[in-house]
């Protein structure tokens, strides 16, 4: 009988400390170099494979237990992988410094004159009048027409489109195809921006209900949050949350949350 509770206070105890050891925490974190923040670094966590980016003051949030890596990365600044301790997590903090890429040139000379290179010299050995005359040669418009038309540049010409009106129009009917540069660049940058909302949503929705709401009030596992908020996504939550309304979000979480958790628990 002894051994038999021995080894059921045993199997709890072991129980308690791996899922301890399992459970993840949001930490807030902050990305810098020398100069100031870094907006628009990437940060994954290399042991979830889930990743956040650094907003215009440098700050992120992501989900970390102790021992997982973080790779922050970032265009102008060398990759660095930080290691979370136990210090990040008690103060739910992390700052990550980055260092600027350093890119070297290699050494030429440029030289098409017979110039050493020192002003003092090179100033005494150009006579006078031919000074004045390199400078009557550079400063003389005489030979340039001012009324005369020239033709639109190049680049000009690759601009987009300024109004709404569709560029094909005077096409229609012609029996060819018009491939206008860039037709599609307000399309593009509203779907861009439209995936930049959808990745920063889980983050801004548990900064403003917090996460006792989340994981004590409606009960749902930190791991499975992300999960969560993708079973409520057919429901219209993001649009919702654009709208403003954070009431009608609360109480769809709050319905929804039941019927998931029996659904875990099944599974």
């Amino acid at each position: 009988m002894l051994k038999k509770i021995l080894f059921t206070f045993l199997f709890c105890l072991f129980t308690i400390i791996s899922f301890s050891q399992e459970r993840r925490f949001i930490v807030n974190g902050k990305v810098t170099d020398s100069l100031s923040t870094v907006r628009n670094a990437n940060i994954i966590n290399l042991k979830t494979n889930q990743g956040t980016f650094s907003s215009d003051d440098g700050e992120f949030r992501i989900f970390v237990r102790e021992g997982d890596s973080l790779r922050v990365s970032s265009v102008q600044h060398v990759t660095k992988v930080v290691i979370v301790n136990k210090e990040n997590i008690n103060q739910k903090k992390i700052n990550i410094r980055v260092k600027f890429k350093t890119i070297v040139l290699d050494e030429f000379e440029l030289k098409r004159n017979n110039l050493s290179g020192r002003l003092g010299i090179d100033t005494k050995s150009v006579p006078t009048n031919k000074k004045d005359s390199l400078l009557r040669e550079v400063m003389d418009f005489s030979d340039i027409n001012f009324k005369a038309s020239f033709p639109v540049d190049e680049i000009e010409r690759m601009k987009p489109p300024q109004n709404n009106t569709d560029p094909t129009a005077a096409f229609a009917g012609a029996g060819i195809g018009a491939s206008i540069p860039f037709k599609y660049s307000e399309r593009l940058w509203a779907l861009r921006r439209e995936l930049a909302i959808k990745k920063e949503f889980p983050y801004k929705i548990m900064s403003e209900l917090g996460e006792k709401f989340f994981f004590e009030k409606l009960k749902i596992p930190v791991e499975n949050y992300f999960h969560f908020l993708e079973y409520c996504n057919p429901l219209g939550v993001e649009k919702l949350y654009k709208e403003g309304k954070t009431l009608d979000i609360i109480k769809m979480f709050q319905k929804e949350s039941k019927t998931y958790l029996k659904i875990i628990n099944k599974e």
